[in-house]
């Protein structure tokens, strides 16, 4: 089976930048057109999903200067990329906890999410301000909630309809997380939909890499035995 939905961890940005004895902001600025690349990648190998983990909760922590960079990268690419993507019918839609943004943000968020609200060639998921832990932790609130007011039995509730109550639902698992620049571990990302993931590290810096990345990536899934705990017959 052909994978469906390819999540990236970005990783490496400032560590590129900083090879080249350059400020960190180099490094994110310069990996904007490695999201242009990934995009091009999913296309190209049919992928229906493309998840993009742009800045996590524990982000915030980060000098104030650059978290300031970060979010002027964030306007930018939405009111200069928003077009291009709406033309090559890419949807794009966003999780993570939207009430950290500022207003102007969340404007141009909603602005994006409903252009391209009817594009079906590729999804796009930006996780921003998003954590896999207070993800799950809201949907085991708002559940709460609901079996304390007996709109709910808990009995009834399973892996399905727990997933039903995370931001990411309607879009299918990831069948494939990859990050970048040699670290391997998933940084509190996609914690409860990767459960059956298939990881993926390369050493290369997010601002080295390509749509021909995504092709390997794809050809690595298809290589590698899936069980799902089952035993192979």
């Amino acid at each position: 089976m052909s994978p469906q939905h390819l999540a990236i961890i970005m990783d490496g940005n400032g560590r590129w930048a900083r090879a080249r004895g350059r400020p960190r902001t180099y490094g994110h600025y310069a990996g904007v057109n490695s999201v242009r690349e990934a995009i091009q990648g999913a296309k190209d190998a049919g992928l229906k999903y493309l998840t993009l983990y742009s800045f996590s909760t524990e982000n915030w922590r980060r000098p104030e200067t650059e978290v300031t960079d970060l979010m002027g990268l964030l306007r930018r690419y939405l009111r200069s990329e928003i077009a291009e993507l709406h033309r090559n019918d890419i949807r794009l839609k966003v999780i993570g906890e939207r009430e950290r943004l500022s207003p102007d943000i969340l404007q141009l968020i909603e602005t994006s999410e409903a252009l391209t609200a009817g594009n079906t060639t590729l999804t796009l998921v930006l996780a921003l301000s998003y954590g896999g832990r207070q993800e799950i932790v809201r949907a085991a609130r708002t559940l709460a909630d609901l079996a304390t007011k007996g709109l709910l039995d808990p009995e009834g509730i399973t892996p399905d309809s727990f997933g039903a109550f995370l931001q990411t639902s309607g879009i299918p698992d990831p069948d494939i997380i990859l990050r970048t620049s040699g670290e391997q571990r998933l940084s509190n990302f996609l914690l409860w939909q990767g459960a059956y993931a298939e990881l993926v590290f390369i050493d290369k810096y997010w601002p080295d890499f390509t749509a021909a990345d995504v092709a390997q990536a794809v050809a690595e899934f298809h290589q590698r035995e899936r069980r799902y705990g089952a035993v192979q017959g």
